[in-house]
């Protein structure tokens, strides 16, 4: 660069336990051992909890290379960073593209899930309050992560970790006192392929239940892009990620257990996110007002996760802002929070347009499905780059450091464990246990298309105009001293 810089980040900011939880509070804990684990079911049968012992296996993989990746390369940028340095500038900034948008998705998707969760437990306690009256929910919980992000990054990630330590104690007391009370009937015969569901036998069925809750652990990346505030960065982010992958991949093992046990793990296909055999269900018929503990902690992880996905997206369009090519919006500062506060107002925006437009013009469960599916496919797919980014990385750029195993047999195996995943988000029924999408769910496939050729379009223009702006994008910022010569509020200098 030269001199085109615009002030930074707060440094030094937050230290291992907020970044910590930043992950942690990224991958839904609550929200995924009642809503999203349970799809395996219909797969794994009782013998689901190995299913999650597998995807835990497979998820560590890609959680040590983004580890080892952060680690070397701490920046906001965090993705777009270790794809730009491991492969191409080019690959780096498509993979920015994409993660921006997809992680801009995620604060409304979890805000729709708030608004119709809240709505149809208070219908259901008091018939008088309509179901469909789930959009003021949505609108309060988006004020919440606006105001949040807008505090920075010290308020934001702390709101975060008290989030994340009251959905984790709520599900995991609850997991025990499961254990307590099944007594004699816990086996750990569910952690074989014994269990599986009809039709679908042996480690087939663990497999296909596996796939489903791959899914579950997405976001563990999430710490890396508040590497430039965090204190001691490559020794922090390194142990935030794995440390979040393989925590809450334990804790799904263990709830799922739980569960698996007490309903009985060959009446467990049942199981599911709604009705009597779901966790809310299980609390309900045994366990009295407990339910409503249940209840606040899915409602508190979807706020969560969208405060942690906010941050994410706001500190990844800063960073491409930075080095212009993103508008310079996003890469302007709270003078005093040091928060990318035009990047909040804009996400705050769009998660209610979002929110908003899809949720009344289908309805909020669709909006919701829709959505995910976007997310899902996208971030796979940055996924399986990374992991091929943190070979290239130190092939070509560390080859002093180097180890076959961490660094090329991990990547490896990380791409073989979510390219089953990717199919099964996008619906493409290469398995048999893999079900086609059908409208306007299957509109996720064009959606992301299209994104990802505007991406296309605006690179060869950069390449064209500007192709050091695309090389920036391998740039570490927080390898490099602080600047004076900045514009006060936060412009990029011409």
């Amino acid at each position: 660069m030269t001199g085109e810089n615009v002030p930074g980040l707060r440094r030094e900011a937050i230290g291992l336990r907020e970044v910590l939880f930043q992950s942690i509070t990224a991958m839904a804990p609550a929200a995924a051992v009642a809503a999203s684990i349970p799809a395996g079911a219909a797969f794994a049968g009782g013998s689901l909890p190995l299913s999650v012992l597998v995807a835990l296996v497979a998820c560590l993989f890609t959680a040590s290379c983004v580890a080892e990746l952060a680690r070397q390369l701490p920046a906001a940028g965090s993705v777009a960073t270790y794809a730009a340095q491991g492969l191409h500038p080019a690959v780096g900034f498509l993979v920015g593209w994409g993660y921006v948008f997809v992680e801009a998705l995620v604060p409304p998707l979890l805000l729709l899930q708030l608004g119709f969760t809240t709505a149809g437990t208070l219908h259901q306690e008091w018939s008088s309050y309509p179901e469909d009256l789930w959009w003021p929910w949505a609108l309060a919980g988006a004020v919440v992560i606006a105001l949040a992000g807008y505090f920075g990054v010290r308020a934001s990630a702390r709101f975060g970790t008290v989030l994340g330590v009251f959905e984790i104690l709520v599900f995991l007391v609850f997991a025990l006192w499961l254990i307590v009370r099944t007594g004699g009937g816990n086996t750990l015969s569910v952690f074989g392929t014994a269990h599986t569901a009809k039709g679908h036998g042996g480690m087939g069925g663990v497999f296909a239940g596996s796939v489903y809750t791959v899914l579950a652990f997405a976001g563990f990346e999430a710490a890396a892009p508040l590497a430039e505030e965090t204190k001691d960065p490559r020794r922090v982010m390194h142990r935030a990620v794995l440390g979040a992958a393989l925590a809450i991949g334990l804790f799904y093992v263990v709830t799922t257990y739980a569960m698996s046990v007490f309903i009985g793990p060959d009446r467990f296909t049942a199981f599911g996110a709604s009705g009597a055999s779901s966790w809310e269900g299980v609390a309900r018929a045994s366990f009295g007002l407990f339910w409503v503990l249940v209840f606040l902690a899915v409602v508190n992880s979807t706020i969560a996760n969208a405060n942690a996905c906010a941050n994410v997206s706001t500190r990844t369009a800063f960073a491409l802002a930075r080095i212009r090519v993103f508008p310079s919006l996003f890469a302007r500062v709270h003078p005093r929070y040091r928060s990318p506060a035009a990047g909040v107002a804009v996400q705050g925006a769009v998660a209610v347009a979002v929110v908003l437009g899809l949720g009344l013009y289908y309805d909020p469960v669709t909006a919701f499905l829709l959505l995910a599916t976007i997310i899902v496919t996208v971030v796979i797919g940055v996924y399986i780059v990374v992991n091929l980014a943190c070979a290239g990385y130190f092939l070509r750029r560390r080859r002093e450091l180097f180890g076959p195993v961490r660094h090329l047999l991990f990547p490896l195996l990380g791409i073989v464990a979510f390219v089953p995943a990717l199919l099964t988000a996008a619906g493409l029924p290469v398995f048999d246990f893999v079900s086609e999408l059908t409208a306007p769910v299957s509109y996720a496939g064009p959606v992301v298309g299209v994104w990802m050729a505007a991406g296309a379009a605006v690179l060869c223009v950069l390449v064209r105009r500007h192709p050091g702006r695309i090389a920036e994008t391998a740039r570490v910022h927080l390898d490099e001293p602080p600047t004076s010569d900045l514009r006060p509020n936060g412009a990029v200098q011409p």
